[in-house]
């Protein structure tokens, strides 16, 4: 099905597809805020927050892979948003040192994320949802990456979308 490891895996970033930023580019051109909750102590602190749907959380459970941080909220992830969104704690990437390599992958256009993913996904198949995928990262996943794999931009300006949804759920039913 999905090679060594069981379920594909799905990279999530936290900016941009959960906690949308920038121009709103949804109805309305404002981006919908929703009620705190009961969350842990200190985390309404970051004024952007109340942007994080807490439907995503049942959504992204729901979608048949293992979910996974791959943000530089790191372990924040897990303390002050999967809270939000209902979501039980999750494995989270932890991102190396900058290097005179991630310097040269910028010059190339490469996201600094991208070598680090598909070296933790390692041959699994995965889905990679980002606001920062271009072209680039398009090419060297598919040149450096055994697995199936997609790589899927999301609108900062929206977050996740049901249109994302769809697409997420059509690709993991081929995998």
């Amino acid at each position: 099905m999905t090679g060594s490891g069981g379920l594909p895996l799905l990279f999530l970033d936290v900016d941009g597809p959960l906690l949308p930023f920038g121009p709103a580019t949804g109805p309305g051109g404002v981006h919908p805020t929703y009620p705190a909750g009961p969350f842990p102590p200190g985390s309404l602190a970051h004024p952007l927050l109340a942007r994080i749907d807490p439907g995503l959380g049942p959504r992204l459970a729901g979608l048949g892979c293992e979910l996974v941080w791959a943000t530089t909220w790191e372990h924040e992830a897990n303390e002050i948003v999967a809270p939000r969104l209902g979501l039980p704690p999750l494995p989270v990437v932890l991102w190396p040192e900058p290097s005179a390599q991630d310097e040269r992958d910028a010059r190339a256009g490469l996201h600094w994320k991208t070598r680090t993913l598909v070296g933790r996904a390692a041959g699994r198949a995965f889905a990679w949802v980002d606001d920062e995928i271009g072209a680039a990262d398009r090419r060297w996943v598919a040149a450096h990456h055994d697995g199936r794999f997609l790589l899927h931009r999301v609108d900062p300006g929206r977050g996740l979308a049901e249109t994302d949804f769809r697409q997420l759920d059509a690709w993991l039913r081929t995998v």
